[in-house]
């Protein structure tokens, strides 16, 4: 359904350093990049995520907006959790199953260092993994 979604960010070299690693962590990679942003995706396509530059403009929304990425396996969501603490994130929820979501919903949530709220999270069980 969704084509691609881009945040504003106040600070574009510390966004970008945040997003690099914490998507490095899950397999995605910087597809483009200029002065006023940088779109990442899977290596070779295009952009599913962008962070523009907006300075002063830039407002995370408010409670009940997450944006969750898909990760290969729970160590990857570990990885995300562990870059995003490293990198100015803040801890939301550390990496863990959460079975009302489902029997391997395993996801940790962090706030970047723009205050947007982001999840990372795997259905795959622990003996489907890669």
């Amino acid at each position: 359904m969704l084509h691609h979604l881009s945040f504003g960010v106040s600070d574009l070299v510390r966004s970008a350093a945040f997003y690099d690693a914490v998507l490095a962590a899950l397999g995605y990679v910087r597809v483009w990049a200029d002065s006023r942003g940088v779109g990442y995706g899977i290596e070779g396509g295009g952009d599913k995520f962008a962070i523009k530059l907006y300075a002063a403009d830039a407002a995370a929304p408010g409670p009940g907006f997450h944006l969750a990425f898909a990760a290969p396996s729970r160590e990857a969501v570990d990885r995300f959790h562990a870059a995003a603490l490293e990198h100015g994130g803040e801890d939301d929820e550390p990496p863990r199953l959460w079975p009302e979501y489902g029997e391997h919903y395993y996801a940790a949530f962090v706030i970047d260092p723009d205050g947007y709220r982001t999840e990372a999270v795997t259905k795959v069980g622990p003996a489907e993994a890669p």
